[in-house]
């Protein structure tokens, strides 16, 4: 049977990763959807694992191909979830977790209707900005630019199936599992 796409995005600094990893921890029959890339691999990244590594002219065929659900460029290299892969995984009777930003999540829509966009949200944006400041990782510059992105992704977030205030991440995960076992119930 056929399972479900759940495409999750959320601002930097809104703990959408924390939400995702306590969500799977009490989940273990999901899975996070792995994303190509054209950046180098870290130390101790794993390819199809962390990511499926391309090179860039392998990625650019890949996106002549139509292979791609959505993809982007980021610092000079490339991003992008394949469509093999998550019906791969959705024919094969696994519920599947995407983890991308606003506009990807609403190509993949397009091309999915069957998918459930849910959007962590911070509780405020004084909060959020509070929170990237204590994180010491970015300058004012880029945290300027991080808020001016997270007034677009709300406004996008608008067109998201649900939404999640992450004031405390015990309550996002609790509120993350209500939806996406409702969601997973009615395929």
């Amino acid at each position: 049977m056929k399972k479900k796409l759940f495409v999750l995005s959320g601002s930097s600094g809104v703990g959408k990763g924390t939400v995702i990893n306590g969500f799977l921890k009490r989940n273990p029959n999901y899975s996070l959807s792995i994303s190509c890339t054209t950046r180098d691999k870290r130390p101790g990244e794993q390819d199809g694992v962390n990511y499926f590594y391309l090179t860039r002219d392998e990625f650019e065929k890949s996106i002549k191909n139509g292979e791609f659900l959505e993809w982007a460029e980021f610092a000079q290299n490339l991003y992008g979830t394949k469509r093999a892969f998550v019906d791969k995984c959705l024919n094969n009777g696994k519920d599947l977790i995407l983890e991308i930003e606003t506009v990807g999540a609403l190509k993949v829509k397009e091309q999915m209707p069957e998918a459930v966009l849910i959007f962590i949200a911070p509780p405020s944006l004084e909060e959020l900005e509070h929170r990237l400041r204590n994180r010491h990782t970015e300058d004012e510059a880029t945290i300027q630019k991080r808020l001016s992105a997270v007034r677009e992704e709300i406004e996008r977030a608008k067109k998201y199936d649900y939404t999640i205030v992450n004031d405390e991440v015990d309550s996002a995960i609790l509120k993350l599992e209500e939806i996406i076992k409702k969601e997973a119930a009615n395929v």
